[in-house]
């Protein structure tokens, strides 16, 4: 079984549109789990119809999505933002892919939802990027199996770039499945702070990162999250 776990933050304008474009994989046996870090705007209860779990985690997309991981009962863990659509069969292309492959993790490409012409530079450039280093971003709804994501230790504790040290753990037993099929992700990030800014920001943290800055201070000027 697929387990998709879908972590949300006052989500409730998108979790509907986003859940119901599951419905085809969950008629095909994938579960859908909501994990909720105590929205006050109404996602809970707009995705309970919609989903086979809704639960609470403390607020923070690591402990939410290890939250979801240990309520989930697939061996295929599928990590999905909640503004992200699947392409068409994304549960086929992924217990299939990582089969041939024989690979235990990996990624997809990625399509931004956005008119600025910049974007398109940036969806070339994200998986360009993450086939060159092996690292996959939660842009890019990293799926594993859970065998391989409790060896890993699952998501580091951190307020951000939680998924890039994970892609860095699972790096250690397999490289990535990277399937050029294209998720749908919000631009909503980008447009809202303007596409080169948020770019070159993202570049700056991930830079300091990788030299040993702490993940809260670089959190704290991504946005507090």
């Amino acid at each position: 079984m697929l387990s998709i776990i879908i972590p949300c933050l006052n989500e409730a304008d998108g979790i509907e549109r986003t859940l119901r474009a599951l419905e085809p994989v969950r008629r095909r046996g994938a579960e859908v789990i909501v994990v909720d870090g105590a929205s006050d705007d109404g996602t809970a209860e707009r995705a309970a119809p919609l989903a086979d779990a809704v639960i609470g985690a403390p607020r923070g997309r690591a402990p939410q999505m290890n939250a979801g991981a240990g309520r989930a009962r697939g061996e295929i863990l599928l990590f999905l933002h909640a503004d992200t659509l699947l392409p068409d069969a994304a549960d086929g292309l992924i217990i299939d892919g990582l089969k041939r492959a024989r690979r235990g993790w990996g990624r997809f490409d990625v399509r931004i939802d956005g008119r600025h012409p910049l974007l398109r530079a940036v969806e070339r450039l994200m998986s360009a990027r993450s086939r060159l280093t092996g690292i996959a971003t939660g842009d890019q709804a990293i799926f594993v199996t859970r065998t391989l994501f409790t060896a890993a230790g699952g998501f580091p504790d951190i307020p951000l770039m939680e998924d890039i040290e994970l892609s860095k753990r699972l790096k250690r037993f397999s490289p990535p499945l990277c399937l050029n099929h294209c998720i749908v992700t919000s631009g909503r990030r980008w447009e809202r702070r303007g596409v080169l800014r948020t770019v070159l920001l993202m570049w700056r943290l991930r830079l300091e990162y990788w030299l040993g800055a702490d993940p809260r201070r670089l959190a704290m000027r991504y946005g507090g999250r």
